[in-house]
Parts: structure tokens; C-alpha cells; sequence
């Protein structure tokens, strides 16, 4: 980071849409798989990048619900980067201090992955930072095996119907437990959030960038900081509403 970049003073949790993969391969003349290669050594600076600035937080999307979708190759493709980058990187991450936590299913992966993905988990278990990858996940997903836990505690009788509010719900969304989202950046140049986790970013300040996710350097996650802390995060009050240390000045 530049030492003419300041690290943020309120951004804990951030979330990144990792888009653009293919087409920075399809522009290098490369197969698809270079890209996500590249893609997973963007991820290591973004981790230090996060470090700078004080984030306790980074969650990123990996592999969507809808991905599987995709050529049956690339789905193949995708898996084997993933399970490599699981048995690579969990040491590493672990002296980094950094818990990794995966987000979402796991069993349509197979054996092997689901094997190696408990144990990354299980080697990064106290890192103090926090890094959430979201694979086979999507946010529909999310609420709805949200509401249907609730709707368990209804049947046995744990939890009366009128009871139910947001933060009933709330409780059983994933990443409860952490900081709420506060920026949400999207890459590549499509505007729109794809099924992430739309219940987190309910308030999250979002950016979009036209920067291809491995062409996205800590310069272009500085210029992204930078707004986010320029932004005033009113949550539904007017600004007179709120304290003066929540006030931040605009662009």
C-alpha cells in the first residue's frame, strides 16, 4: 500500500465478487483456467491489502449455486483449482493468523473435497482475521434454509409464529456471527450482485469496478477503500441524526 493511502478506520467486513476470470484469459489468448490461476494470486494481495486497512473480515464468491451450470469442464476445472488452493494454502494461511471459514453446500462436492475442505478449517481453526470463501452458495439459498430452520423451532414448539421477527431470522443467516457487511465490491464491469449474500449486504455500501478480477492490484482495492470511507452511512436516519463520529465526508 502506498504510503500516501491512509488504512480505513470503519471498514471491518468486506465482501468481493470476483468477476472477470475468463474474459482476462480470453484477452491474453489463455485458457480459461489461467484465468482463475491468476484469479487465486489476486486473492493473496487482496488478503494483505485487507491487513493494512484493518479488515477482520473478507469474504469472497467463489463459485455460485448457479455455477454448476457451467461446461462440464470448466466445473471440473474449478473444482480441482479449489481443492489445490485448500491443500496449499491452509498453512500459509494459518501463520498469516487467518481462519479460513467456507460459505455454503457441501455435499454435492465429493469426498475428497469435502475432506480437504474440513480440514483447512480445521488447520486455520484460530486465526484471528477472517477469510470466507463462498462456494456453491447463493443468498436465496441462504434465507430460505434460514426460514426453514425457524420454521423447525415453530413445529417442536420452541418458537410461537407471532415471535418470529428479523432477528429470529437474522440469527440463523450465515456469517451472523461476524462484523456486518459494510462494502460490497463487485468486479468486471457487471452491475449487479448475483445472488450474494443478499440478506448482509442489506446496508453494505457497494462499488463496482470495470477492472477484471485478476488485473484488480491493491491500487485499484486503495481507490475502492478510499470511497467507501468517503461515503456517509445514514442506516434510514437523516444526517442530523447521527453522531458526529459516524459523519464522514463526501467526494
Amino acid at each position: 500500500m502506498s504510503t500516501l493511502v491512509k488504512p480505513s478506520t470503519s471498514l471491518k467486513h468486506l465482501a468481493i465478487i470476483m468477476d472477470g476470470n475468463n474474459r482476462w484469459a480470453k484477452e491474453h489468448n489463455l485458457p480459461g483456467s489461467s484465468g482463475h490461476k491468476a484469479g487465486i494470486e489476486r486473492l493473496r494481495d487482496m488478503l494483505d491489502g485487507c491487513r493494512e486497512h484493518n479488515v477482520e473480515v473478507l469474504t469472497v464468491f467463489a463459485f455460485s449455486s448457479e455455477n454448476w451450470h457451467r461446461p462440464t469442464k470448466e466445473v471440473h476445472s474449478l473444482m480441482s483449482l479449489f481443492y489445490y488452493y485448500l491443500t496449499h494454502e491452509a498453512k500459509k494461511l494459518q501463520k498469516e493468523n487467518i481462519q479460513l471459514q467456507i460459505l455454503g453446500r457441501r455435499d454435492r462436492f465429493d469426498k475428497k473435497l469435502q475432506s480437504a475442505l474440513k480440514k483447512a478449517e480445521e488447520t486455520t481453526a484460530n486465526g484471528e482475521r477472517r477469510l470466507v470463501i463462498a462456494v456453491d452458495y447463493g443468498g436465496r439459498w441462504d434465507i430460505a434454509n434460514a426460514a426453514k430452520k425457524l420454521a423447525q423451532q415453530v413445529a417442536e414448539g420452541s418458537l410461537l409464529l407471532d415471535d418470529i421477527n428479523e432477528d429470529c431470522l437474522n440469527a440463523f443467516i450465515s456469517l451472523a456471527e461476524l462484523p456486518p457487511l459494510d462494502l460490497l465490491i463487485r468486479t468486471g464491469g457487471e452491475y449487479r450482485i448475483s445472488n450474494f449474500l443478499l440478506w448482509q449486504a442489506a446496508y453494505a455500501e457497494l462499488y463496482f469496478s470495470d477492472v477484471l478480477w485478476p488485473d484488480f492490484d491493491r491500487a485499484q482495492l486503495d481507490k475502492a477503500v478510499a470511497s467507501f470511507d468517503r461515503r456517509q452511512r445514514r442506516f434510514g436516519l437523516r444526517e442530523a441524526q447521527l453522531p458526529k463520529t459516524e459523519v464522514f465526508s463526501r467526494a
